[in-house]
């Protein structure tokens, strides 16, 4: 990627003289909406502060007018408007009325991302490492043995891959079990757990699951999708029995394992009973993919409206220029609300069938975020299905709610006004 090089002395000499600023509007006029978080990002790296006009044209971006950042927004054929100081003043105006729902934050450094994946995988096997291949925002790779050896504290963002924490292997034993890569995955877990100094699979999950915990209750902020929000924290719940059957781990799973389960060690889910059954391919019965009909057309899912000068955070994380999202399917699609702990912050909903996508909440100094499904723009995504291409989803509204957990960690720190 291309450095710009003299940014940093452009902005120095440049923060009080310049007399226009950059929108990136971020409504339907935008004819790129990832790679204008990934332009964000950039910046954010190179120095740049830019502001976040929360809810003003979709969550739109300010950026100062400088050639070099202009140049990259043509480049990466992203919309943008030269504005003179008084139309800035004048949209501020209007953000700052009391009785208007929206609010400036002002975004500062970029985190540094990890994403917890095995070796082998492609960008397109998860959503999150295809978007942030797509947007240009880089990222480095880690996994177990990174989180075991205390690696984490070196990164401010993690996202977990489409992983099975409870050491089941996602459960694809009933389907895949005589398949190659099935039995690599296998082989290598297991390689790595001797390694690591741990008897079973699930042994070392549950450490890398409890690692991750202590990371977000340091101040790291966690997202996953799919299979590693419930399984993640099912793992959590069973940290004091064994739930894997022989076929997993060699030995057969605690018959009173589900009377053994912590609902106090959990992030999100309480009172859930585990699937047993090692043929069928469910962990539990937080997920909510059995109650969709599977009807691509009317499948939907809808986003809250948060005050943006009262909750900043939620605000940031559904910013959209849509408040209705096309639903798409996963191992975990949604979660069933009625297993959702009473602290945690229901972000998105399938109402017609009580569900929650899209979740958040706070452990420690850190927060989380739980996303159901597994690629926003492929409906029913199957093992072996071919990539996602985003050159045809440039301004995918599901996509977006990724990279708006991705760039939230750059804002300032504001105290909620009470």
């Amino acid at each position: 990627m291309r450095k710009i090089l003299i940014i940093l002395t452009l902005v120095f000499g440049a923060m009080n003289s310049y007399a226009s600023q950059i929108l990136i509007p971020m409504d339907e006029s935008q004819t790129n909406h990832l790679k204008a978080y990934g332009l964000s990002f950039y910046l954010l790296e190179n120095g740049v502060v830019i502001e976040w006009l929360l809810n003003y044209r979709g969550g739109s971006f300010l950026t100062p007018h400088l050639v070099s950042i202009e140049e990259e927004l043509v480049l990466r054929g992203i919309s943008y408007d030269i504005l003179a100081d008084g139309q800035v003043n004048s949209i501020k105006s209007q953000i700052g009325s009391p009785e208007v729902n929206m609010e400036v934050v002002q975004l500062e450094k970029a985190p540094k991302i990890a994403v917890y994946t095995p070796g082998g995988k492609q960008p397109w096997d998860d959503a999150v490492t295809l978007v942030l291949e797509y947007a240009d925002i880089p990222y480095e790779k880690i996994y177990d043995s990174t989180i075991i050896t205390g690696g984490l504290p070196e990164y401010d963002w993690l996202h977990l891959h489409h992983e099975d924490f409870t050491g089941q292997y996602g459960k694809f034993y009933a389907a895949f079990r005589s398949y190659p890569w099935y039995k690599k995955q296998v082989a290598d877990l297991e390689a790595s757990a001797a390694k690591l100094g741990f008897n079973k699979v699930s042994e070392m999950k549950l450490a890398v699951a409890s690692n991750i915990k202590n990371f977000v209750v340091g101040g790291g902020f966690l997202f996953t999708m799919c299979s590693g929000t419930d399984s993640f924290d099912i793992a959590l719940a069973a940290h004091k029995t064994d739930i894997c059957e022989q076929m997993f781990d060699g030995d057969p799973s605690d018959r009173d394992a589900q009377n053994k389960l912590d609902f106090n060690n959990t992030f999100a889910f309480e009172n859930f009973e585990l699937v047993r059954d090692p043929l069928k391919y469910e962990y539990s019965d937080i997920d909510g993919t059995s109650l969709h009909k599977r009807n691509e057309r009317l499948d939907k899912f809808a986003l809250f409206e948060f005050s943006a000068k009262w909750d900043v955070v939620p605000t940031m994380l559904t910013q959209n220029h849509t408040d209705v999202v096309n639903g798409f399917m996963g191992q975990t699609t949604d979660f069933k609300r009625d297993l959702i702990k009473s602290n945690v912050l229901i972000l998105g909903e399938t109402k017609s069938i009580n569900t929650a996508r899209y979740i958040h909440g706070e452990m420690g100094q850190g927060t989380w975020t739980f996303y159901g499904g597994h690629d926003p723009e492929d409906y029913e995504h199957r093992v072996g299905d071919p990539p996602t291409d985003l050159e045809l989803h440039p301004n995918s509204p599901g996509y977006r709610l990724i990279l708006n957990n991705i760039l939230f960690p750059a804002a300032k720190k504001k105290k909620r006004k009470t």
